[in-house]
């Protein structure tokens, strides 16, 4: 992401892509042979500077397992990931304790700053602390996937207002999605988008594109919060690029820091919260970069069937065949 169209190009580009070794029902079959379990695939994506795969098995305990990969080009430097597999849940009230569900979360955040570095990499070290102090403690699973939406809004919001004492004037995205069992649920600011394959070739959007030129939403709120949204002008009068918000001139209507561009830019992100079905899924998240090239349905589709390396490297070569269609 960037302030500047013309350093939209410099962004590292990331994908993400879930692992399929050998069909669904096929998986299913064999595993419930050898382990008297069936077993169910779902693919899931988070990235470094881009992107991540995931692949879910349910083995005896039932609970989804992740695999997934990492594919990046890196021509700027700002862009960052966070991956972690083994997150511990607060401990939960005794009567909700289950087999089904051990008390452990996987996170999966693609951060690309913008104006340095510095946004991003508080971001990466930060976010996940705040969420996590800003819930409630002795928590049933439901209880804390129930509060989980609004923990993620606190933590961005708090991320964002302790950067900002810093007096740094970079900023990023974050697109940030935890992984509870079968629940996903992502928490975006800016233009990384995350998308859902699931199962049968449904493919769906996780998060809101706060581009101004992209969301009348957004540009609206701008104006009526007292900010401007317009086009830079050259000698002449003629206006170019995208739409931008003024003071600053950022093309993002949400972000964490950007402490140079004024109130308008406001760190609440969009959230969404999903189950995945026993039959599983496949996430892809990716900076804009990859968006910018490739549509939903064409990144979905270019790595289906594809281990998870190989899926993310496959989105990331597919970007470079031409925009989105």
């Amino acid at each position: 992401m960037s302030s500047s169209s013309a350093a939209a190009e410099q962004h590292r580009h990331h994908a993400v892509g879930g692992r399929e070794l050998v069909p669904l029902a096929a998986l299913i079959k064999e595993e419930s042979r050898t382990e008297r379990h069936a077993v169910t695939r779902s693919r899931i994506c988070a990235r470094e500077d881009g992107g991540v795969g995931g692949e879910v098995g349910e083995a005896e305990t039932r609970r989804p397992l992740l695999r997934y990969g990492c594919a990046a080009q890196s021509k700027k430097g700002e862009d960052f990931f966070l991956l972690r597999t083994d997150c511990a849940r607060p401990s939960t009230s005794s009567s909700s304790s289950t087999t089904s569900h051990p008390p452990t979360f996987a996170v999966f955040a693609v951060l690309d700053g913008h104006n340095g570095d510095a946004a991003a990499i508080y971001t990466r070290d930060n976010l996940l602390n705040h969420v996590l102090s800003a819930m409630p403690q002795g928590l049933s699973r439901e209880e804390w996937l129930h509060s989980l939406p609004r923990a993620l809004v606190a933590g961005f919001v708090k991320t964002d207002k302790e950067f900002q004492t810093k007096g740094q004037t970079s900023g990023t995205t974050a697109t940030f999605a935890i992984i509870d069992g079968w629940t996903i649920t992502v928490a975006s600011v800016g233009d990384s988008r995350c998308i859902l394959d699931a199962q049968g070739g449904a493919v769906s959007l996780l998060t809101v594109d706060h581009r101004l030129e992209e969301n009348v939403e957004e540009r609206e709120r701008v104006t009526a919060s007292g900010g401007e949204v317009g086009r830079l002008s050259v000698v002449g009068g003629a206006e170019i690029g995208p739409l931008r918000c003024w003071p600053g001139g950022l093309c993002l209507s949400r972000s964490i820091g950007d402490i140079d561009v004024g109130e308008f830019i406001v760190p609440v992100p969009y959230v969404k919260q999903v189950k995945l079905s026993n039959t599983g899924g496949r996430l892809i998240i990716a900076s804009d970069g990859i968006w910018d090239a490739l549509s939903s349905d064409a990144a979905a589709k270019c790595c289906r069937g594809l281990p998870a390396e190989l899926a993310a490297k496959q989105i990331v070569k597919e970007k470079s065949k031409g925009p989105a269609q």
